[in-house]
C-alpha cells in the first residue's frame, strides 16, 4: 500500500512545533471521533505522550494544566473532551496584555537613580534618632559611591551633603554633624591584580636536572 506524498506547502501549520507533526495529527484524529469515551481516551493518551515528551517539566507546578492547554491549544480549540482543569479560549490567548507603566520620572541628578530619592522621601520625615542617623549616613555613602561611578573623579563630602540637603528639601543637613564619609578607595575598588607566585619558579627550578 502506497500513500501518496505530502508536501510541506500542503500541510496545515504546525501550532506548536516543538511536539512535531505526528502528535499533531494524532490530536486532528482524535477531533474527529464520534464516540465521546473514545475521544476521551485518546486525548488523556496524548497528554502522556506528551508528558514524556517534556521529563524535565514533571516538577514544575501546574505541568498537567499546562499539558491540557497545549492540547487544546493544537486541537484550535475544537476538542470536545472533559478537562480536570478550566480550558482556554481562543480569546484568552490572543488577549494582549496591559502595558506596564514605565516610571517617567527625571531626576535632577539621575546618577543616584529612583531608588535613592524614593529612599531620602521615605526617611526625611522620620523621627530623629540612631535609626534616622545610621539610614541617612548609608544613603549618603551609596550616593557617594553612585557619584564615583558617573565620575570618578574624587568628590568632596560637602557635594553630596548639598545634593542630599537639596533632594530632601532640606529636611536632612549632615553639614552640621560631625560625621565623614566612606573614603573613595573603599566605595571604588578596582579589578584585583593576580600576581604569580615565585615560589613555584623555584621549586621547578630545583627540579630540573643538570646534565
Amino acid at each position: 500500500m502506497t500513500h501518496p506524498l505530502e508536501y510541506n506547502s500542503e500541510r496545515s501549520n504546525l501550532i506548536i512545533p516543538e511536539y512535531g507533526r505526528h502528535l499533531q495529527k494524532m490530536v486532528e484524529h482524535t477531533v474527529a471521533i464520534k464516540d465521546d469515551k473514545e475521544r476521551a481516551r485518546m486525548a488523556k493518551s496524548i497528554i502522556a505522550v506528551m508528558g514524556n515528551m517534556n521529563p524535565h517539566l514533571r516538577d514544575v507546578p501546574d505541568f498537567q494544566h499546562k499539558l491540557w492547554d497545549q492540547l487544546f491549544i493544537i486541537s484550535d480549540f475544537k476538542l470536545d473532551v472533559e478537562s480536570p482543569f478550566p480550558k482556554p479560549t481562543r480569546e484568552m490567548l490572543e488577549e494582549r496584555p496591559e502595558m506596564l507603566e514605565y516610571p517617567q520620572n527625571f531626576p535632577k541628578y539621575r546618577f543616584y537613580g529612583n531608588n535613592i530619592n524614593r529612599m531620602i522621601n521615605e526617611v526625611k520625615d522620620w523621627e530623629e534618632g540612631p535609626l534616622k542617623e545610621g539610614l541617612v549616613l548609608t544613603i549618603a555613602n551609596h550616593m557617594k559611591k553612585s557619584y564615583l561611578n558617573w565620575n570618578r573623579d574624587a568628590v568632596e563630602d560637602d557635594v553630596i551633603y548639598d545634593h542630599l540637603f537639596e533632594l530632601s528639601g532640606g529636611k536632612i543637613n549632615l553639614k552640621i554633624t560631625d560625621e565623614d564619609l566612606s573614603q573613595a578607595s573603599n566605595l571604588i575598588r578596582g579589578p584585583k591584580k593576580h600576581h604569580k607566585s615565585n615560589n613555584s619558579k623555584k621549586s621547578n627550578r630545583k627540579g630540573r636536572k643538570r646534565y
